[in-house]
């Protein structure tokens, strides 16, 4: 019978090992295969699991102590105990990376946040608010009001993905949790049905509502100096206190000289970890390298078909996509200054010398790490 309760400890064990390791970044595949199913499968199943691997040490606790060794079953159940506690406690995605105590937004004369540091920008009918990624990018989520209607605020350090999507599931306002990563991803976890969601893209991927995605919201990646400029009225998130050694391990983050292996930069361009600044049109994608936007400034091209543009800002990291009116109309950048054939913009793509008719249709454009743009557009083309 003491077999039984090894088997069990062992059971567990393994479980409880498995349950994490497809959904966190562990040595060995476990982001690199398709194993979202079998993770899901694990999660949505644990207890029935755990509660066979408790049965079997239980029926086979007694023979187990019916030894002279009797630290070994000790040792063991230490030993699973250690381990449950640490994959569900120490390792779960939503208590290593905590909500902020308080989102506090500030105007600019309150402001405490450098204007170097880089933003991801959203407005609407004229109420614009700025989230660092220095502390976006520690939290994954941070869920706000934008002229009244919910959004949700998210980045993915190790894709580089920044994201805004409306948490509405249903029709319903969602709350939603970080669970883990698909292929190094960050996973969310809606409250209702438990269903999982992809951070790259807002679609879920496991679950009753599988295939669904969330609306999103246009956003901008800008510095704060070139966000204010265009938005001066607006509010920016401020660091919660609670948080700030956690942002200090950011500090470096943008600007790619961090040197984590899960999160640093590949100066050379089309490497896994290289700077992409990735644009979808319908259904077609397209990549272009960010080494080549800084010197060429402005890339002009077409996606699915439809005439587009992309420039860089003098800052060296504000970035802009548009619509063009036709492939014949070329656009190029000077001080800021958007021109084409006749025509001047700012970086919002307002005119400058004609009316709202005159203005640029604006798309959402995202600077990512190579290798995320291509997991998740399998079919994008390269500039």
């Amino acid at each position: 019978m003491k077999k039984l309760f090894y088997l069990g400890v062992i059971g567990l064990i393994l479980f409880e090992i498995a349950k994490v390791y497809f959904i966190m970044p562990m040595p060995g595949a476990s982001q690199h295969v398709n194993s979202i199913d079998l993770a899901y499968f694990l999660h949505n199943q644990r207890w029935i699991f755990r509660g066979l691997f408790a049965l079997l040490m239980l029926a086979g606790l007694a023979a187990a102590f019916k030894t002279n060794k009797k630290w070994l079953p000790v040792l063991m159940l230490l030993l699973a105990g250690a381990i449950t506690y640490g994959t569900n406690f120490e390792m779960a995605a939503d208590t290593m990376f905590y909500q902020p105590k308080t989102l506090l937004l500030k105007n600019v004369k309150e402001n405490k946040v450098d204007k170097e540091r880089l933003v991801i920008g959203v407005e609407e009918n004229g109420e614009a608010k700025a989230y660092p990624i220095q502390y976006i990018g520690y939290h994954h989520q941070v869920q706000d009001r934008l002229n009244g209607k919910p959004i949700i605020v998210t980045y993915c350090t190790v894709c580089r993905t920044g994201r805004v999507f409306e948490p509405v599931v249903n029709n319903k306002p969602e709350f939603f949790r970080l669970v883990g990563m698909d292929h190094f991803n960050a996973m969310f976890e809606d409250g209702t049905t438990h269903s999982w969601w992809r951070q790259a893209n807002g679609e879920a991927i496991a679950g009753p509502l599988k295939g669904q995605t969330l609306p999103e919201v246009h956003s901008t990646q800008t510095s704060l100096g070139a966000w204010l400029k265009l938005h001066p009225n607006t509010l920016i998130m401020q660091p919660d206190p609670e948080f700030q050694m956690k942002y200090d391990s950011m500090s470096k983050y943008e600007s790619g000289k961090g040197k984590s292996k899960l999160t640093g930069t590949d100066s050379i361009s089309w490497k896994e970890k290289s700077w992409v600044v990735g644009i979808q049109v319908d259904k077609q994608s397209k990549a272009f390298d960010w080494n080549r936007l800084k010197k060429e400034r402005v890339i002009n091209s077409e996606i699915g078909g439809r005439p587009t543009v992309l420039v860089l800002a003098t800052d060296n990291k504000s970035f802009f996509a548009f619509i063009r009116p036709s492939n014949a109309e070329i656009f190029s950048i000077k001080n800021d200054t958007i021109f084409s054939d006749k025509k001047q913009y700012n970086l919002l793509g307002k005119s400058l010398s004609t009316g709202p008719e005159g203005h640029l249709t604006p798309i959402n454009a995202y600077q990512e790490f190579w290798h995320s743009w291509q997991t998740f557009h399998p079919d994008t083309e390269r500039y």
